[in-house]
């Protein structure tokens, strides 16, 4: 028997975390909700963190999903960027963990290919797949779509991902 499970994508950033959440059941997804968690860029790292960690806290809380998955991000040019980028990072991975959800992360490019077939593409062929896979589905800029491939591609993975847990425990 198949159950329904909600996943929660999550797209890390210090500025704006994008998040999306689907049902998946079977082979079918449904569109949930998606948005953003912003902080103000005017404040301290600290409290930054702390509104970033509090508005994922209050979407988990009402949404109440099965399952987290994370874009695994990287940033080469700057390393004052890339440190806070790890520490928002951190906080979006925080957030599901402590409310008992697995979480799975996943390289841009596994996103890429998992929703458009090809690991190198534009955001407006995100939107598009998007649109197709679930036409139902609002979002609003690009945070909230990466965040809803996001967990599309966790939904494509999941159950290959809990086989390969299972032989290996």
């Amino acid at each position: 028997m198949t159950e329904t499970i909600r996943i929660i994508g999550i797209d890390p950033g210090l500025r704006r975390t994008g998040w999306g959440i689907i049902e998946t059941l079977g082979n079918s997804l449904r569109f949930v909700a998606s948005g953003t968690v912003t902080s103000d860029g005017d404040m301290d790292l600290a409290s930054r963190l702390c509104q970033l960690h509090d508005g994922l806290a209050e979407i988990v809380h009402a949404y109440r999903p099965d399952e987290a998955a994370v874009e695994q991000t990287f940033v080469n040019k700057d390393a004052v960027a890339t440190l806070k980028l790890g520490q928002a990072r951190g906080v979006v991975m925080l957030v599901p963990a402590r409310a008992g959800l697995p979480v799975s992360e996943y390289a841009p490019n596994a996103v890429k290919k998992s929703v458009i077939g090809v690991g190198h593409g534009e955001k407006q062929q995100i939107h598009m797949m998007l649109k197709i896979l679930m036409p139902k589905a609002d979002f609003k800029g690009n945070d909230a779509a990466d965040a809803l491939a996001i967990a599309i591609c966790h939904a494509h993975h999941r159950g290959g991902r809990r086989m390969r847990q299972a032989l290996a425990g």
